[in-house]
């Protein structure tokens, strides 16, 4: 699932984000969210999260919970 759907992501869910220095490359982050810092319920470019170690991006991929 893409990160795109602010209703799909919630503290708590282990997703992997773009951080802002790595928009270029392309390198992925995973962590679990925090906090939701995007306020409006969808974003073309994925909404914006805060993980738990603190690192700030846009979610790219949603990791379903088994």
């Amino acid at each position: 699932m893409d990160g795109k759907t602010r209703s799909d992501i919630y503290p708590g869910l282990e997703v992997d984000i773009i951080l802002k220095k790595d928009q270029r490359s392309g390198a992925r982050t995973r962590g679990f969210v925090d906090r939701l810092l995007t306020s409006a319920p969808y974003h073309t470019r994925g909404i914006k999260v805060r993980l738990e170690d603190g690192q700030v991006g846009r979610v790219i991929e949603i990791f379903e919970e088994e």
